[in-house]
């Protein structure tokens, strides 16, 4: 019941933003039937114009392809709502032992990433497993031909710290035989992040990761 009042939501959201039933249907896999039931006293959107030419309706079936995607990402998103303390501890734990460093030869937190919201995320999942912002180090890892001072300011706002919390860029030297295509005062690199003296911490993670597949696998046995 509660899935399909979500979809009824959100169907009517995507509706008032002039979504055709076709686009609301693709992003919710719901019928055209109960669209309809849900979103009948709704203004039909305006018609869209039509592009004769080849080039056209190339562009036209391209950006058709784009707004499929952006509604089916919006409707993902809106499912998600808000997380819970222990669902962020969870999914934390989770993207650590998928994204973060191993203990290779050393056990220490070092987690790296070139997306701005996983690295608000890791941050916020650290704050929530007690590690304080003085125990954070980092470091922007980008191409030479980058702007390195502007990323490291871009860094710095992302995560909010000051200029005594960043260590020593990592530049990567220019191959003249590689085509790159992220370069440029856009170029934002990656983001460092070490955790001082996390070896504690790092043992941890290990652990909780394994009880969460853990728990997971007892659970698929049990249903076997």
């Amino acid at each position: 019941m509660r899935a399909k009042t979500e979809h009824r939501e959100t169907a009517r959201r995507l509706r008032a933003e002039g979504r055709t039933y076709d686009e609301i249907q693709a992003a919710l896999g719901v019928s055209k039937s109960s669209i309809s039931l849900w979103v009948r006293d709704l203004p039909k959107p305006p018609r869209k114009a039509r592009a004769y030419s080849g080039t056209e309706r190339q562009r036209a079936a391209a950006a058709r392809r784009a707004e499929t995607r952006n509604v089916r990402r919006s409707a993902a998103a809106a499912e998600i709502g808000s997380l819970s303390e222990r669902e962020l501890f969870l999914v934390g734990a989770a993207l650590y032992w998928a994204e973060g460093a191993k203990a290779k030869p050393d056990a220490r937190v070092i987690f790296v990433n070139s997306d701005p919201s996983m690295i608000r995320f890791f941050e916020a999942w650290l704050d929530l497993v007690g590690v304080s912002k003085d125990r954070r180090r980092y470091s922007v890892q980008i191409h030479e031909t980058a702007d390195i001072l502007g990323a490291e300011r871009f860094w710095a706002e992302v995560v909010g710290a000051g200029p005594m919390s960043f260590n020593s860029p990592s530049v990567k030297r220019h191959n003249p035989r590689t085509n790159r295509k992220a370069v440029g005062e856009t170029h934002r690199g990656c983001l460092r992040i070490t955790v001082l003296g996390s070896a504690d911490l790092y043992w941890k993670i290990d652990g909780w990761w394994s009880g969460i597949a853990d728990t997971q696998c007892a659970a698929d046995s049990g249903r076997v």
